[in-house]
């Protein structure tokens, strides 16, 4: 295995929801058996994990995804405990520990909430147990929300000062074009210049909040931080694993010098 020793993964909507906007258990305790196995080798593992709202749309019946933010945190606090029962039953079938973190983005800002939740999990990482962090949507103000979890997650990263940040989502990777305008899949990308920029789309799923563009927001700070970051599918077979043990799988954001 690569060199890590503590991996951050981040989880998008469309990994954990089914193209109907249900929760899809079934990715989601495939996933948990691939996690189970690198925490086998000594991997500390943090999970940044979309999907609440979605979840909490589902419980509720809505047609659509909530659009109002009295609707969002309600759809959220529904839906975050279902998921954590999800999680904590996909885990404890390996014997295996979770814990719930909320997070906005004041704990990351105000000096004394962010060494407390480092403190929290570094200490929940001591005792081998899975932190499982979102952001907490129900108290989110616009003036406190990281708005998606790809930044969300990065700053997860920088603040545990993880090995590896890895964002599974609907893609296989990040694609960009040749000057002749043809689309290739970049493997590494070691500086975000103008031409990544641009290459940034937007969100084209119904369930996520974020895009490219949030997700090159993410390598931002991961380069910044020299924590490499990797863009993959979330439902190819194996993708943990294969990662991990430095396979070329998705797209890979290298600070220089790693």
């Amino acid at each position: 295995m690569a060199n890590y020793k503590t991996v951050v993964v981040k989880i998008g909507s469309s990994t954990l929801t089914t193209k109907e906007g249900k929760l899809d258990i079934a990715n989601l305790f495939r996933l948990v058996s691939e996690f189970k196995e690198i925490i086998k080798n000594n991997i500390k593992l943090i999970i940044v994990t979309s999907g609440a709202v979605a979840t909490g749309a589902e419980k509720l019946n809505l047609k659509s995804k909530p659009k109002s933010i009295p609707e969002k945190q309600a759809a959220a606090a529904i839906g975050q405990s279902i998921l954590m029962r999800q999680y904590e039953k996909a885990f404890e079938s390996y014997g295996i520990t979770v814990a719930q973190i909320l997070l906005t983005r004041d704990a990351i800002e105000n000096k004394e909430r962010y060494l407390n939740a480092r403190n929290t999990l570094t200490k929940l990482l001591e005792e081998n147990v899975v932190p499982i962090v979102n952001e907490n949507d129900t108290v989110a103000v616009e003036e406190i929300k990281f708005g998606d979890n790809d930044n969300l997650s990065a700053m997860v990263a920088e603040l545990i000062k993880a090995n590896l940040l890895l964002l599974l989502t609907d893609v296989d990777g990040f694609y960009m074009k040749t000057d002749e305008g043809v689309e290739f899949k970049a493997d590494v990308i070691e500086e975000i210049d103008q031409k990544v920029t641009a290459a940034a789309g937007h969100s084209a799923t119904r369930v996520g909040t974020g895009g490219m563009a949030t997700k090159i927001e993410a390598a931002k700070i991961c380069l910044k931080a020299k924590i490499p970051m990797v863009i993959a599918h979330g439902r190819m077979q194996g993708v943990i694993n294969k990662i991990v043990n430095g396979e070329n799988v998705g797209t890979m954001f290298l600070p220089k010098g790693k």
